[in-house]
């Protein structure tokens, strides 16, 4: 009889995942609010000083699945320990750092292992948590990246207010060691490895299923992010006082805490099923935007509920991605597992891409229809997915 129940010991792994995603999710995501503290620094432009932003994300969408496929075969607790070592020494570096070249580096490195930890972060939770509370438990760990928008982010800022931004790298560096110390006492000595050649990896890929699954979250964070991009001059066009903005957008991350539980329940059974509605519902929130801004409060509603849609994607398709390789190429779960956080990063490139072109060609609002155009398509490949899983359970 399998197990339904979570232990105290899932229960301690999960919350250590939990952290280690947090730690990680802060580590990226800071560098946008002390990006200008860095620019005055180093004595160079804000938008050459942007570029540490966008080739981290380039360098975790493209290293990502190159080092997952080739490092299968790693035991991957030791390998876990190793790179959380690496990454407290990289945070480390950029403390000391004195030229924009030498933060570049160190940033893009950890780009790389930030990408392989979070795709290691998800199998362990998917293949040690009992089959009926996966859902649950990398709905957790995916929620450490809420809370490092949420929490995070906002403390590593002040800190640079305070300190200089070689503080904020003092923090995730303390940070990086509490998540080695518990990963070091709580990751599981037997995790399951497989052995598979570069070959075996990116055979996944030729597979029409994985290349369909993997841009539903694209098309879903793509939808959001053709809105969230802007959503600062969307607010000071609802003329909103501008001490309020900060409050304003740090409830829109509180919000996302409540979306990435309701992910877990929708994850729990009939996952893609569930998700054609979702999109379908993204898409009428993002839509009438265009309408409700015009109301202060209701445009607040709005955009309330825009947060409360962002992230209820992530969970079911992090396990379908899974679960597909699975079917199609056992021996490249791994390879699998990375390819959610890359689709997201390259939702993200492309929603603020269509968002932006929509904006410079004419009215900001029109951003919004950009937005719940883009959750339509997620929705129509999600009802495309969802029938031939229907039709491939049909018996012969």
């Amino acid at each position: 009889m399998l197990a339904t129940e979570l232990s105290k010991r899932h229960w301690l792994l999960i919350l250590t995942l939990t952290l280690l995603t947090f730690v990680l999710g802060t580590s990226e995501f800071v560098i946008v609010g002390i990006l200008t503290d860095i620019s005055s620094s180093l004595h160079m432009t804000n938008a050459k000083a942007g570029t540490l932003v966008s080739a981290f994300a380039i360098t975790f969408a493209i290293a990502t699945p190159l080092v997952m496929s080739a490092t299968s075969h790693f035991p991957k607790r030791k390998w876990m320990l190793f790179l959380i070592g690496s990454f407290i020494i990289l945070n480390a570096l950029c403390v000391i750092s004195t030229s924009y070249i030498m933060l570049l580096a160190l940033r893009m490195l950890t780009a790389i292992v930030t990408g392989v930890l979070i795709s290691l972060a998800m199998i362990v939770a998917s293949e040690t948590i009992p089959i009926a509370k996966r859902g649950l438990a990398v709905s957790f760990v995916f929620g450490g990246f809420t809370l490092a928008n949420v929490v995070g982010v906002p403390i590593g800022t002040v800190i640079a207010e305070w300190y200089g931004w070689n503080a904020t790298f003092v923090l995730t560096t303390f940070l990086g060691g509490l998540a080695f110390l518990a990963s070091f006492f709580v990751l599981p000595n037997k995790l399951r490895q497989i052995r598979s050649s570069m070959r075996d990896q990116f055979s996944l890929l030729t597979q029409p299923r994985i290349l369909m699954a993997f841009f539903i979250p694209a098309l879903g964070f793509g939808a959001t992010y053709a809105v969230f991009t802007y959503l600062v001059p969307i607010l000071k066009g609802m003329e909103a006082p501008n001490h309020s903005i900060s409050l304003i957008l740090f409830g829109y991350g509180f919000i996302s805490i409540f979306s990435n539980i309701l992910a877990g329940k929708i994850a729990s059974h009939n996952a893609i099923g569930r998700l054609r509605f979702v999109f379908l519902v993204q898409a009428i929130v993002l839509t009438s935007l265009f309408w409700t801004t015009n109301h202060f409060i209701l445009g607040l509603a709005n955009i309330g509920l825009m947060s409360l849609m962002a992230i209820l994607l992530t969970t079911s398709t992090q396990l379908y991605l899974i679960d597909l390789a699975g079917i199609y190429q056992p021996k490249a779960t791994g390879l699998a597992a990375s390819l959610m956080p890359v689709a997201s990063n390259v939702g993200i490139a492309l929603g603020s891409a269509l968002g932006g072109i929509v904006y410079h060609l004419g009215n900001l609002m029109n951003v919004t229809w950009v937005g719940g155009v883009v959750a339509i398509f997620a929705c129509l490949l999600t009802f495309l997915s969802h029938r031939l899983d229907q039709k491939q359970k049909k018996p012969a």
